[in-house]
């Protein structure tokens, strides 16, 4: 009786935070912690909230940037799902989509910045990589500024890797689970890699534990051979 009293207490103020397609199932504790509150999507996913920005917001993962935790916004991409489409920005300043790489395999090097070694490093060798690879696109995505992207790519002659940039308000750092939350980089891309195969679906993930190591290119690339 007492959580439905405060559900109900508390659902009009709550409901401008909360998108239609979730419910809230029950306080964190019986103090009304209004900071952390647990809400369930229909759809069976479970997470937290957290106050980011003066509104409720669901954390779901966590990494770490030089030893300290650092929370993810939304749910990280799982394997065997449909990959969410997504529309970024090139260095032209035109939209690209996923669904223009219908029908081949797909890399997604995600990351905070190409002004950080391990960034830039890590486009290098996919850069090299893709080159041998047969039927598959590899996407560089963070929230550089396509401008910054640009001179990157001219400057080291990177021509096997499409750049896009996440600048502009798009869903994809939520669909895809990678937003810091806090932290120092809040705001901006976690590193992750992910791997879309030719039927539109997840074939590999991996969220880097570290932000400041780089990515497993190894494993990556078996999941498109």
């Amino acid at each position: 009786q007492s959580v439905r009293y405060a559900l109900l207490k508390f659902a009009i103020p709550l409901g401008v935070y909360f998108k239609l397609n979730t419910r809230v199932i029950s306080l964190w504790n019986n103090k009304l912690n209004l900071e952390k509150v647990f809400r369930e999507h229909i759809w069976g996913n479970s997470c937290f909230l957290y106050k980011v920005n003066f509104k409720y917001t669901c954390i779901m993962a966590t990494t770490n940037f030089k030893g300290q935790p650092v929370k993810l916004i939304g749910e990280f991409i799982q394997v065997g799902k449909v990959a969410p489409d997504f529309e970024l920005v090139k260095t032209d300043l035109s939209s690209f989509s996923l669904k223009d790489l219908n029908g081949k395999n797909v890399i997604l090097n995600i990351f905070p910045s190409l002004d950080t070694s391990v960034c830039a490093t890590s486009v290098r060798k996919f850069n090299k990589m893709a080159a041998g690879l047969k039927d598959t696109v590899v996407l560089a995505i963070s929230k550089d500024l396509p401008f910054a992207h640009g001179r990157f790519c001219t400057t080291e002659g990177i021509e096997n890797v499409i750049p896009l940039s996440d600048f502009r308000f798009s869903d994809f750092d939520e669909s895809y689970g990678v937003r810091m939350a806090d932290g120092p980089l809040a705001g901006l891309l976690a590193r992750a890699v992910v791997v879309i195969g030719k039927d539109g679906k997840i074939a590999y993930t991996e969220l880097v534990p570290e932000i400041t190591q780089e990515p497993d290119y190894d494993k990556a690339l078996a999941a498109v051979k």
